[in-house]
């Protein structure tokens, strides 16, 4: 298991309830994508949160990175809604 912290921005911080967390990712959590799916059975407001989960968008140590990136040493992993602007 590794420790990683995790922050959550816009309305996924609103569904989820907190701004950041430090969890313990199983064995299996190997990249983003594990990760949200991991997230999902954490509770029904993981699960709204990250519902449509191939439109959220994340960060490892502050770089953004797609959904297959391996999360092996990250230190910070962000998730965020699409950025809309204006």
């Amino acid at each position: 298991m590794s420790t990683v912290n995790l922050v959550y921005f816009s309305w996924v911080r609103e569904r989820i309830g907190k701004g950041e967390e430090t969890l313990e990712l199983p064995a299996g959590v190997v990249t983003i994508g594990d990760l949200l799916a991991h997230l999902k059975t954490l509770g029904a407001e993981y699960e709204s949160a990250l519902e449509h989960q191939n439109v959220i968008r994340a960060a490892i140590n502050q770089e953004h990175v797609e959904h297959a990136e391996p999360i092996g040493g990250a230190r910070e992993i962000a998730l965020f809604p699409p950025m809309t602007g204006g």
